[in-house]
């Protein structure tokens, strides 16, 4: 079922058990002497296990938030908690996968995926299963001891991926993460992080600008407006993703919740063009 709210209606945040909460976030920053707004009283809960995506013009404060969520932002207003506690710097149970795949060039791919387990202190027998497990789940066999200079675009961000889950955050916040992969690899790469959640059932919020693939992936869509950002409207996306890629992208569910989110992002960018 498609549930969505008031266009003029914020997204409260009444649940205290909620894994995420966000409460009346505004954030303001300074611009050659200019304050400029870039949120606004944002309100949210996230639920432990949801995979919540958030969608909307460019420049609407999206990353903005998500980087708040990670503690790299202090908020000017409101707070934001994360599994009970108040998010004021990053932290180990808040894993970040960027655009940029942020990898370290000077580590093979299995010392990349195994670095925030020798930060943890963890033996090394303990270790070399952890990552030999991320390797094969991410088709990673026969890359081990490659630099990521001698990798694709597509074979880095599973490095990026399988890093990030393999020391097991309870969070995982994705920045755009398959921005800068061609068409087909980003469908192949989309299917890998669906396969991993599904697995290991992480709490996710991703910030993209692609509305099928916030569909695609997500539980639940969150659409937020024109600078300064406020979440206006969301979509509970209920779909069976137990089948092929195909068998999801190609049914009328699915058309029906890209359509339903695209008019709602399309109604922000440019209100005066959007089908009533």
């Amino acid at each position: 079922m498609l549930l969505m709210t008031s266009p003029t209606t914020h997204i409260r945040t009444a649940d205290a058990a909620a894994k995420i909460a966000i409460c009346g976030i505004s954030k303001n920053f300074e611009r050659r002497g200019e304050s400029v707004l870039a949120l606004d009283r944002v309100d949210m809960a996230i639920a432990e296990g949801e995979f919540v995506s958030i969608v909307g013009p460019s420049g609407c404060g999206k990353s903005t938030l998500l980087y708040m969520l990670g503690g790299f932002i202090t908020p000017s207003q409101g707070t934001i908690t994360a599994n009970g506690h108040v998010v004021t710097a990053p932290g180990i149970d808040r894993g970040v996968v960027f655009q940029e795949y942020a990898l370290f060039p000077w580590l093979t791919v299995e010392d990349n995926i195994g670095y925030a387990l020798v930060e943890k202190g963890m033996g090394a027998d303990e270790r070399h299963a952890i990552v030999s497990r991320y390797v094969a789940l991410m088709g990673l066999s026969g890359f081990e001891k490659s630099f990521p200079r001698e990798l694709s675009g597509g074979m880095k961000q599973r490095v990026a991926l399988a890093r990030t889950f393999a020391y097991e955050p309870d969070i995982l916040l994705l920045d755009e993460p398959f921005g800068a992969l061609d068409a087909q690899t980003r469908e192949i790469m989309q299917d890998e992080l669906l396969r991993l959640w599904r697995l290991n059932r992480k709490t996710v919020v991703m910030v993209t600008h692609d509305v099928d693939e916030a569909v695609y992936l997500s539980n639940r869509v969150c659409v937020m407006s024109k600078r300064p950002g406020r979440l206006v409207e969301e979509f509970r996306i209920d779909l069976d993703r137990s089948g092929s890629r195909e068998n999801v992208v190609l049914s009328d569910r699915y058309r029906k919740f890209r359509n339903a989110v695209w008019l709602s992002v399309r109604r922000q960018v440019d209100p005066s063009q959007a089908v009533s």
